[in-house]
């Protein structure tokens, strides 16, 4: 089997996962509605409040009478996933800082917009309010590695992230690693990104790549960085 025909079953696989997920995690319409204090309030508090609050880089949507007015927008944003700000397709590579809305979260957000964007009866049902640190500047290492369409590695590399620094508007860039012996590894898909919110993409566990490893999928005038991992101490 070629690596392309590896690549596009992968495809495949992660677009069966969405639809099945979508028909799992429906929400039942003749279950409690929805409301703001009880789901979509945790939802927003967790990946949609670093951005959206007071003192943030966006409008606030920290109460009921801040998102209500823009739940028909929300919903437009979530099921286009342009919000949050993620930029790649779940299930393609697996990330540890994955900020991107599960289908589940997507359902819920779209059903309460559906059935009218109720607050609720119960207001302690709400969370907590979160607290927010100042964010951490990321900076690229020294050693990261520039990949191009076609890139051999001629020695063995271990991957923690990848760092999109460029990606043209609207480009969809499915990368992956080709083994040498023919095994493809997903690195990532970029979907919706946009430079104006770059951020590194960090694996949940490192991958080791032996030399004769040929980097595919990166597009024409992209700039994608592999991030090595950081040596030890003595190492």
């Amino acid at each position: 089997m070629s690596s392309c025909e590896v690549v596009k079953g992968l495809i495949s696989s992660v677009v069966l996962s969405f639809v099945c997920a979508g028909a799992a995690l429906a929400h039942d319409p003749n279950g409690v509605p929805i409301s703001w204090n009880r789901e979509i309030s945790r939802i927003v508090y967790e990946r949609c409040a670093s951005c959206h609050r007071e003192g943030g880089t966006s409008f606030s949507l920290m109460t009921y009478q801040e998102a209500q007015p823009r739940a028909a927008a929300i919903k437009d944003a979530v099921l286009s996933r342009r919000m949050p700000p993620w930029g790649a397709v779940k299930g393609f590579g697996s990330f540890k800082d994955d900020q991107g809305l599960t289908q589940q979260e997507i359902e819920l957000i779209a059903d309460w917009v559906e059935g009218g964007a109720t607050r609720g009866n119960n207001p302690k049902a709400l969370p907590p309010v979160p607290t927010f640190e100042p964010p951490v500047r990321f900076r690229l290492p020294k050693d990261a590695l520039v990949v191009t369409d076609g890139l051999t590695l001629h020695q063995p590399l271990t991957v923690a992230g990848v760092y999109p620094q460029h990606v043209p508007q609207g480009a969809s860039m499915q990368i992956v690693a080709v083994r040498p012996n023919g095994d493809v590894e997903p690195l990532i898909w970029l979907y919706e990104f946009k430079d104006s919110s770059r951020h590194p993409f960090l694996l949940r566990k490192p991958l080791d790549l032996p030399p004769q490893t040929v980097i595919r999928g990166v597009g024409p005038d992209a700039a994608i960085f592999l991030i090595p991992e950081r040596k030890s101490a003595g190492k």
